[in-house]
C-alpha cells in the first residue's frame, strides 16, 4: 500500500515526524510518500491512506483547506476524518470543552464586529481562534490594553475570532506538558518551554522555535487528557495531542488540542512511530 503523509511546501525539512513515521511504515511492508496538499496535480486516489501531517499552513484559509480534506475522504481514508477536523481546527472547541467538565485555560471569545474586553489578569495573550505554531499570538500586560484591543481587531479584519487567555506563569518554569494519546490510549508525552516573550512581535515562519525534552506525565495530567479525548466528535480519534497547562494552583487544564496535524515527537520515544503505524493499518485491516 502506498501512504501519503500530506504536507506543505514550506513544511519540507522541518517535519521531524516525517522520516521516521515513513519508515515505520516501510518495516511493515508499505511505502510512503509526502505530497502537497495544495498540489493540483496530486492524485490522491492513488494512497490506501492519507495521512494529515505538516499541513501547517492550513490556518491561511481553512474553508479551502477542508474543502480538499473532504474531497481526500471522498476517493481515500483520511485520518483524522472530517467531522474530527471542522471542530477541531478552530479553537472554540474550548469552549465545548469547558461546558463538558474539562479544565480549560480560561478563555473568552471576540467574534468580528464584537467589543474586545479586556480580561481580568496581569499578563494575557491574545490569538486566533483558528490558529498554529503560536502564529499570531501576542502576550501583553495589563497596562498595555490600547495595543492588545487593537491586535485583536487585525485579527477580526482578517477574518479570524480572537481567543484571549491568561498568561499561566507556570510555563515559565514548568512549561506545557503535550501527551500523545492513540485511539485513546497515552502513547508519550513530552515537556515544550515556554514560547511567548514579552513584547515579541508575529512569528516569522510556520512555527515558533520550541524546547522539547521527554517528559513522564502526573496521574492527574493523564486524567485531565482523558477527560479531554472523551469530548472529541466521534469518539477517540487515531492520534492527539493534548497540550496542558497548570494553573496558579498547580491543577492541570487545557490550552489546546491537536487533532488535525500535530508534531506527535516519535524521536523523543523510541517505538512510538511504529505503534501509530500498526495502528494505521489495523484499522484498514491490512
Amino acid at each position: 500500500m502506498h501512504v501519503g503523509l500530506a504536507t506543505t511546501a514550506a513544511a519540507r525539512g522541518l517535519d521531524e515526524d516525517h522520516a521516521p513515521l515513513a519508515r515505520a511504515f516501510e518495516r511493515l511492508g508499505h511505502t510512503a510518500a509526502a505530497p502537497e496538499w495544495e498540489d493540483p496535480a496530486v492524485d490522491w486516489s492513488s494512497f490506501g491512506v492519507v495521512l494529515l501531517r505538516s499541513t501547517w499552513n492550513y490556518t491561511e484559509d481553512l474553508g479551502a483547506f477542508l474543502g480538499w480534506a473532504a474531497g481526500v475522504a471522498a476517493v481515500t481514508r483520511l485520518f483524522n476524518p472530517i467531522p474530527v477536523l471542522r471542530w477541531s481546527t478552530d479553537k472554540r472547541y474550548l469552549l465545548d470543552l469547558e461546558r463538558a467538565g474539562v479544565p480549560i485555560v480560561p478563555s473568552s471569545i471576540t467574534a468580528p464586529g464584537e467589543p474586545w474586553r479586556a480580561p481580568d489578569a496581569d499578563e494575557f495573550v491574545i490569538k486566533p481562534a483558528v490558529g498554529a505554531g503560536s502564529r499570531g499570538a501576542r502576550r501583553f500586560v495589563a497596562a498595555e490594553i490600547d495595543a492588545a484591543r487593537a491586535h485583536a481587531l487585525r485579527l477580526n479584519a482578517d477574518g479570524y475570532h480572537a481567543l484571549t487567555q491568561p498568561y499561566l506563569h507556570s510555563v515559565d518554569d514548568y512549561g506545557e506538558t503535550a501527551l500523545m494519546v492513540f485511539e485513546g490510549e497515552f502513547s508519550h508525552a513530552i515537556r515544550k518551554g515556554p514560547l511567548l516573550a514579552r513584547g515579541a512581535g508575529d512569528v516569522a515562519g510556520l512555527f515558533a522555535k520550541e524546547t522539547i525534552d521527554p517528559r513522564v506525565p502526573g496521574p492527574d495530567e493523564l486524567e485531565v487528557a482523558r477527560k479531554a479525548v472523551a469530548v472529541i466528535p466521534g469518539g477517540a480519534p487515531l492520534y492527539a495531542r493534548i497540550d496542558l497547562i497548570r494553573d496558579a494552583h498547580g491543577q492541570p487544564c487545557v490550552l489546546e488540542l491537536e487533532l488535525a496535524e500535530p508534531s506527535l515527537f516519535f524521536d523523543h520515544a523510541p517505538g512510538s512511530a511504529d505503534a501509530l503505524a500498526r495502528r494505521v493499518l489495523a484499522r484498514l485491516g491490512a
